[in-house]
C-alpha cells in the first residue's frame, strides 16, 4: 500500500488566544478518530497552531482504503420462500439490492435457524476522496460555544475563514469547507516575510511557513522560544522572571513568530504591593514581572511582540506607555486606601448583600468568625485572633484597589492589616482563607489560618444548602465542590482530629435563622464526603475502598483518611480475598438467623476448628482492641489477616445450622464476634 503526508491547513482571523490549544487538539482528535473508523493507517499525526491557522500533518497516510470482504445476512429461509419454494418479496429485495439473484445466495446455518447469506468485497475508497468531509465534520465539532457568521455568508465557525489548504503529498485535494476552496495559497505573517505564499507539498510545509511566511507554525516552539528569551533577558540583569504557564499559554497563542524586550517603569511603583501590580502587568498587558533573588519585584518586564523592528527604542518605549497609566491607577488606588484603616471598611460590607435570603457580607462575616472561634477550641488556635481575623477578611471587597483589580482580593487585605499592625497570623488568615484555590495549591498550615479558612468553607457550604441552592450539573455559582474539595484537603493533610458533624451542627445552630431546607446538617456532611470520594479517585484509589469504609459512618476526616489507607494495605495482602469472601459468608449466614445477645461459651464449642477459631480470637481480640483505640486501623488489619486458616477451617469443618438449638446459637455468637471485629475498620466485603 503507497502512502503520502497529508496537511491541512484552515486559515482564519486571530483565533481566541485563550483557546487555541483546546481547539487544536481537538481538531487533531476528531480527525484522527475518522482516520480510524475509515481504516486508514498512518505513522504519525500532528497539530499546529498560530492566531490565524489550524493545521494538521498526517505522516504516512495510505493513500486508498484496503479491500474489505464483507458477509451480509439476509431474511431466515422460511421467510425467503413461500410453501411452493418459490421467493418471496422479501428475499427479491435483499437479493436485488445486494446486486444478485435469490438462488446465488449462500445458506447460513446456526443454532437458531438458517438464513440467506452471501459475502462480497467492498472495495476500499481513494483517501483523497474522502479527506474532504472528515476534515468538514472535525471542524463542525470543535468545542466552540458560540460561533460567527462574515460578510454575506451562511457559514459559521469561531472566526472569519480565508484560506483552505489541502494537499497530499504535492497534489491538491479539491474541496470546498467554511464557503472556501482548497487552494495551494495560505498566508504568512501579517508584518514579516511573505503575506501569502504557495505551499509546494505537505513536507515543505512547515519550512516554506518559517522561511518565506515568516510563521513558526509549531505551538510547542513558540512557546520554549518565549520561556528561553524571557529566561535569558530576565538573567541579563540578575533577575527570575515570573513564567506563570497559563500567561505563558496565552501569549504563545497571540503570535506567530514571538520576539521578546525588557523594560521598565518608575521604582516609585514599588511602593504599591507587588500583587496588584503583577496583577495589572499581567492580566491586562501580558507582561511577564521580573523579581530579584529574593523575591522581591524589580522594576522591569518582558514582552513579547509580534514584530522584530531594526530600532526597538519606539516598541519598548511604547509598552512602557501603556503600562504606566494602569500601574499608577494602583498607585492612586491604594494611596487612597491607606488613608484610613482596613477596619474602616466594615461598615461598607453592611450594605453589600452577599445572598438575599442569608443577608449582608457584615452578617456572614459575624457567623464566619462564632464558628472559626469554635473550630479553634479544637484545633489549639486562639479564638480571639480567629474571630478578629474573621471579622476582618472582607473589608479589603470594600476597598477601592480591590474593587478595581478583583484578583487581588485577600492579598490587598493580608497586606493593609499588616500596615495596620494586626498579629501576622490575623493578617495571614486574610490571605489564606481563600485556599486552595485551584487544584494543587497550597493549604493553610498554621491555626488560627486553618480555623478561619475551615469557618470561611463551612459558612460557604451550610448557608447555602440551607437556603436549598444546591450545585446542579456543571453549574456552582457558590463553588461549592471547590469549598469541600478544600476543607478535605485542610483537615487530612494538617492532620486534624475532630468530629466534622459536629463541627457543621455549630454552624447550623449558627445559620438555623435563614433556614429553608430541613436536614441541613446531614445534606451538607453528606455532600463533603460525597466530594471525598473524588479526592480519592485523584489518588487513584478505587471506589470499592471508599465504599467500604464508608459504610462504617465515619464522621472525622482523618479517622476516615486512616481506614482508607490501612484498607488500601490490607488489600495487598494475600489473605485479603479469602478473609473478604469469609466475611461476606458470616454476614449472609447472620442475616438468615436471629442474633445472639450471650458470649461465646466454651463447653458448647464441639469441633476442633471452631475451639481453634476462638482460642485464637480470644487471643488476638486484646491487641486488636488496642490498635482501634490508637487508630491504628492499617495494624488491625493485617493482624486479623492471621485468622484466615482458623476462618478457612472453621468454615470447612463446623456446621453452623445444626439442630441443637445451644450448639447453633454458640456458632452464631462466634460469627457475630467474627463480624464485629472484621467489621471495625471497613466492611471488607465490598473489595471483591
Amino acid at each position: 500500500m503507497t502512502t503520502e503526508n497529508l496537511l491541512l491547513e484552515l486559515g482564519t482571523e486571530e483565533l481566541p488566544p485563550k483557546a487555541l490549544r483546546k481547539l487544536a487538539q481537538a481538531l487533531h482528535d476528531d480527525f484522527v478518530k475518522h482516520l480510524n473508523q475509515a481504516g486508514l493507517k498512518f505513522s504519525s499525526a500532528q497539530w499546529y497552531a498560530t492566531p490565524r491557522r489550524l493545521a494538521l500533518i498526517i505522516k504516512d497516510l495510505e493513500t486508498k482504503q484496503a479491500d474489505r470482504e464483507i458477509e451480509i445476512k439476509g431474511p431466515a429461509v422460511k421467510a425467503a420462500f413461500d410453501a411452493n419454494g418459490n421467493p418471496t418479496k422479501a428475499a427479491i429485495g435483499w437479493a436485488t439490492a445486494n446486486g444478485i439473484t435469490v438462488d446465488q445466495a449462500d445458506r447460513l446455518k446456526t443454532d437458531k435457524g438458517e438464513w440467506l447469506y452471501i459475502k462480497s468485497v467492498k472495495h476500499g475508497s481513494d483517501t483523497a476522496a474522502l479527506i474532504p468531509q472528515m476534515f468538514k465534520e472535525a471542524l463542525s465539532s470543535l468545542p466552540i460555544p458560540k460561533l460567527m457568521h462574515w460578510g454575506d455568508k451562511k457559514e459559521e465557525f469561531v472566526r472569519p475563514v480565508h484560506t483552505l489548504c489541502m494537499l497530499f503529498g504535492n497534489k491538491l485535494i479539491e474541496g470546498n469547507i467554511l464557503g472556501v476552496s482548497s487552494s495551494k495559497t495560505i498566508k504568512g505573517h501579517r508584518f514579516m516575510g511573505q503575506q501569502t505564499l504557495t505551499v509546494d507539498s505537505a513536507d515543505s510545509y512547515l519550512s516554506q511557513l518559517k522561511d518565506e511566511g515568516a510563521v513558526i507554525a509549531d505551538y510547542d516552539e513558540r512557546k520554549a522560544s518565549i520561556r528561553s528569551q524571557v529566561e535569558k533577558l530576565a538573567s541579563s540583569i540578575n533577575g527570575v522572571a515570573d513564567l506563570d504557564d497559563a500567561l505563558l499559554e496565552e501569549v504563545t497563542s497571540l503570535v506567530e513568530n514571538p520576539h521578546v524586550f525588557l523594560a521598565s517603569f518608575e521604582d516609585r511603583f514599588l511602593k504599591v504591593p507587588s500583587e496588584a501590580l503583577v496583577y495589572t502587568m499581567k492580566g491586562d498587558q501580558k507582561y511577564f514581572p521580573i523579581y530579584d533573588g529574593q523575591g522581591k519585584l524589580l522594576p522591569k518586564f518582558a514582552f513579547v511582540s509580534n514584530i522584530n523592528p531594526s530600532d526597538t527604542t519606539a516598541l519598548i518605549s511604547g509598552n512602557e506607555r501603556v503600562v504606566r497609566p494602569r500601574l499608577s491607577d494602583a498607585e492612586f488606588f491604594f494611596n487612597t486606601d491607606r488613608k484610613q484603616s482596613l477596619e474602616s471598611f466594615f461598615p461598607r460590607l453592611e450594605t453589600i448583600v452577599y445572598q438575599k435570603d442569608i443577608g449582608t457580607i457584615a452578617y456572614r462575616s459575624e457567623i464566619v468568625g462564632k464558628l472559626a472561634a469554635y473550630i479553634a477550641s479544637l484545633i489549639n488556635a486562639d479564638p480571639q485572633l480567629c474571630e478578629r481575623a474573621a471579622h476582618l477578611a472582607k473589608c479589603d471587597l470594600a476597598t477601592t484597589l480591590v474593587t478595581e483589580f478583583t484578583d487581588t482580593q485577600g492579598i490587598m487585605g493580608m497586606h493593609y492589616a499588616e500596615l495596620d499592625g494586626e498579629d501576622q497570623n490575623v493578617a495571614e488568615a486574610i490571605f489564606e482563607q481563600y485556599l486552595p484555590r485551584f487544584a494543587g495549591d497550597k493549604i493553610p498550615t498554621q491555626p488560627v489560618q486553618i480555623a478561619v479558612s475551615l469557618a470561611e468553607k463551612l459558612t460557604t457550604l451550610i448557608g447555602i444548602f440551607g437556603i436549598n441552592l444546591l450545585p446542579k450539573g456543571d453549574k456552582d455559582p457558590y463553588g461549592l465542590r471547590r469549598a469541600a474539595i478544600g476543607l478535605i484537603r485542610i483537615v487530612i493533610e494538617n492532620k486534624l482530629d475532630f468530629d466534622l458533624v459536629d463541627v457543621i451542627n455549630k454552624g447550623c445552630e449558627l445559620l438555623k435563622d435563614k433556614f429553608k431546607a430541613d436536614n441541613t446538617g446531614k445534606n451538607v456532611a453528606d455532600y463533603i464526603f460525597g466530594r471525598l470520594k473524588a479526592y480519592y479517585q485523584d489518588q487513584n484509589i478505587g471506589g470499592e475502598i471508599f465504599a467500604a469504609v464508608l459504610s462504617t459512618h465515619p464522621t472525622n476526616l482523618l479517622d476516615f483518611d486512616k481506614r482508607i489507607k490501612a484498607v488500601v494495605k490490607f488489600k495487598e495482602l494475600p489473605e485479603a480475598t479469602d478473609l473478604a469472601s469469609a466475611y461476606k459468608r458470616v454476614a449472609n449466614i447472620l442475616s438468615k438467623n436471629e442474633k445472639h445477645d450471650g458470649e461465646i461459651m466454651t463447653n458448647l464449642l464441639k469441633e476442633d476448628a471452631e475451639i481453634k477459631l476462638v482460642d485464637h480470637l480470644n487471643h488476638l481480640l486484646p491487641v486488636i482492641d488496642e490498635l482501634y483505640n490508637h487508630g491504628d486501623y492499617e495494624r488491625a488489619l493485617t493482624t486479623l489477616a492471621e485468622l484466615k486458616e482458623d476462618v478457612d477451617g472453621f468454615f470447612e469443618h463446623v456446621m453452623v445450622n445444626v439442630e441443637d438449638p445451644q450448639v447453633k446459637a454458640n456458632r452464631i455468637a462466634i460469627l457475630q464476634k467474627l463480624n464485629a471485629v472484621f467489621s471495625k475498620t471497613a466492611d471488607i466485603s465490598v473489595l471483591y
